[in-house]
């Protein structure tokens, strides 16, 4: 089924732990995703963490390689827009 959309969106990444073969699952997946079909990442995590969420060096290294080939990376510094939110409704 993960084949068959346009566009993969992985929302929160590394917010929840993998198991390892969950993070092999998911190389998986991006792996088949590379040049076929367009991924969307989002994260708090720099790449030198990834290898904490995916436990392998080599395949967090491969990981990387296909997301960052052909890829936009943006940054946004400053505070969260929920932090934002929630701060300006303990003002009021």
């Amino acid at each position: 089924q993960l084949s068959k959309p346009d566009l993969l969106i992985c929302d929160e990444w590394g917010y929840v732990p993998l198991d390892r073969e969950g993070a092999q699952l998911l190389f998986q997946v991006i792996s088949d995703c590379y040049e076929r079909r367009s991924v969307v990442i989002t994260t708090n995590l720099e790449f030198s963490r990834w290898a904490s969420i995916f436990y392998d060096e080599q395949m967090t290294a491969a990981m990387i390689d296909r997301l960052i080939h052909h890829s936009y990376l943006l940054i946004f510094d400053g505070q969260s827009y929920r932090m934002r939110q929630s701060l300006m409704r303990q003002l009021s």
